[in-house]
């Protein structure tokens, strides 16, 4: 059968309306706050030979990861294993997953008798039992300790509900309400995708369907090349010593349209929950090669065709079990991000941004709620700086690099905990000062309300500074603290676990983005504009830029000060 370019658009943007619709579905028919509001879940549609043909637009750390879990599944069981109706489970992070609270549901899809399809999504539960509320605490040690870990087993069997499994899951987790009613979602959307693929084969026909997957993914695998093909051969290094004295290096060869990504050098694997499993390593590279080489490119199984990854077993960046590892997934693959970028920006420098925050700024808090006498779970990861980039400014608190959430409205916030949002704003003068500035990061301080919590952080940055870029200044350090009742201050460290009581307020500032070329080549306006809008003090914008305030400036500062608004012209 020949190809048709028309067709084949019309299949491609079919195959991303079916991902698409998937994840409308989980996020809005899900119960928790993580997945409704914050949309912390991905979707993506597998042939049945186990290649990604399309994903929805959601979390690279996520999407990057499935490729490697379906290879391992197929192994575990082959196409003759399934039957339809029938549902897997796992959250398994050695079995290509990312941490504990990330739960995976592949649901088999068949037609005529004949397996055709997978759908997979994968949600990150608030919960999943462990040492701690939200199964994402700062001090663990091994795997045993952060939560229930689900070896990969039907959930249905050709319609059949494993009863037993799905008892044991929610007889090991604080809210099992709320954690059935997202594996519910995660079934559902499956079912969605199911349903529309289904209706793609009798409206195309199966053959044509098959030939026009397999023609994208070719399609998508030729243009990868392409673009590598047009980053001058060579190595390029690059390393950055993180929070803890963890130590990330990497070594990326460029030989014709090939890439080569040696972690060889980086840390061995620690004793905290800092490790990062080789498929959240491999999500990391494949997010920032394919920004790198081609953004627009469809995402499916040629994205990653050209690109070969060696993480040495037993390090940081590929763990052996039983290796704690909740922290890997958000605060070893961000900061990994920043140093595959560093190093591409010897072969690229018009491509790459400065280092971003390097971290997810994950904050846990939970308890018994008392108004209502149940065990809650909040989790959330706070946005931070952007680097900035070769023709504008980094963004301010934003996610940054591969992952892709967003914020609990405090509307919402409020609803759901027991817990009292006091303040949430942009800091200023945290962006690396540089041509173009990195964003500021952002604060969010959280007071618990009438009961007794636990908090636990996961954070990064707060030791080490984001690196700017081509003369680029650093953007600041995160800070972690506690706000006693009686006005005490604790600083924190990077990652733990605390008791907070009633009236405590937990107070996270997260860092900001370094800065891309020379401070001194700054446009005036610019520097005007971040002092107007309060992202840049008077005092930074002088020690920082050499600048000198003109009588408007001034004029305008005293009028912001004397009516306590920001910005005006």
């Amino acid at each position: 059968m020949k190809v048709d370019p028309f067709t084949l658009e019309i299949m491609l943007n079919k195959f991303f309306s079916i991902t698409d619709e998937m994840g409308i579905t989980l996020i809005r028919t899900s119960y928790s706050p993580n997945i409704k509001e914050r949309a912390d879940a991905s979707c993506a549609l597998f042939d049945a030979k186990g290649r990604m043909i399309s994903q929805a637009e959601h979390i690279p750390g996520h999407l990057g990861a499935l490729p490697v879990f379906m290879k391992l599944l197929l192994e575990k069981y082959p196409p003759e294993s399934f039957e339809d109706g029938d549902v897997l489970i796992t959250n398994d992070p050695y079995l290509g997953g990312s941490h504990l609270p990330d739960i995976t549901i592949v649901t088999p899809v068949f037609y005529k008798g004949n397996l055709v399809a997978f759908c997979v999504n994968k949600g990150h539960h608030a919960d999943v039992g462990g040492a701690a509320p939200s199964s994402m605490a700062g001090d663990t040690t091994e795997i045993y300790q952060e939560g229930i870990r689900i070896p990969l087993e039907f959930l249905y069997k050709r319609g059949e509900l494993n009863k037993a499994l799905l008892n044991m899951i929610l007889s090991n987790v604080r809210t099992p309400e709320e954690r059935l009613g997202d594996l519910r979602a995660q079934i559902a959307a499956n079912n969605v995708g199911k349903r529309r693929f289904i209706e793609m084969i009798e409206k195309y026909g199966l053959e044509n369907v098959q030939l026009y997957a397999e023609e994208i993914m070719n399609y998508t695998e030729r243009r990868m090349r392409a673009a590598i093909s047009k980053i001058p051969s060579g190595t390029y290094e690059e390393e950055d010593t993180i929070d803890e004295g963890v130590r990330l290096k990497v070594k990326i060869t460029i030989k014709d349209d090939e890439i080569f990504v040696d972690f060889s050098g980086s840390s061995p694997q620690m004793r905290g929950c800092r490790n990062s499993p080789l498929a959240v390593t491999m999500a990391s590279v494949y997010f920032v090669i394919k920004c790198l080489t081609d953004p627009e490119v469809p995402p499916n199984d040629g994205t990653f065709r050209p690109i070969h990854v060696y993480a040495p077993e037993g390090s940081i960046l590929n763990p052996k079990p039983p290796a704690a590892v909740a922290g890997g997934n958000v605060e070893i693959a961000q900061p990994l991000c920043d140093v595959l970028f560093g190093a591409l920006a010897k072969a690229a420098p018009d491509r790459v941004y400065a280092y971003c925050q390097g971290t997810m700024n994950n904050v846990s808090i939970g308890g018994i709620d008392p108004r209502i006498k149940k065990a809650y779970t909040y989790y959330e990861t706070l946005a931070g700086g952007m680097g900035g980039r070769p023709n504008k400014d980094g963004i301010d608190a934003i996610h940054t690099n591969r992952t892709n959430t967003k914020n609990t409205p405090i509307e919402a916030f409020e609803i759901a905990y027991p817990l009292l949002v006091l303040r949430y704003e942009i800091v200023p003068d945290t962006g690396g000062a540089g041509k173009y500035r990195g964003g500021c990061g952002l604060i969010r301080e959280i007071q618990v309300m009438d009961h007794v919590a636990t908090v636990s952080i996961l954070s990064n940055r707060r030791e080490t500074n984001p690196k700017g870029l081509f003369g680029g200044k650093p953007g600041a350090k995160g800070v972690n603290k506690i706000i006693r009742t009686d006005g005490s201050v604790e600083i924190l460290p990077c990652r733990g676990r605390w008791t907070l009581n009633p009236g405590d307020i937990i107070s996270v500032q997260t860092p900001g983005g370094g800065g891309y070329g020379p401070p001194n080549e700054r446009d005036i306006n610019l520097i005007q504009k971040d002092i107007i809008e309060g992202k840049v003090t008077l005092e930074s914008a002088i020690r920082d830029y050499n600048y000198k305030p003109s009588q408007k400036i001034l004029n305008i500062l005293k009028m912001q000060k004397k009516y306590g608004v920001i910005g005006g012209d």
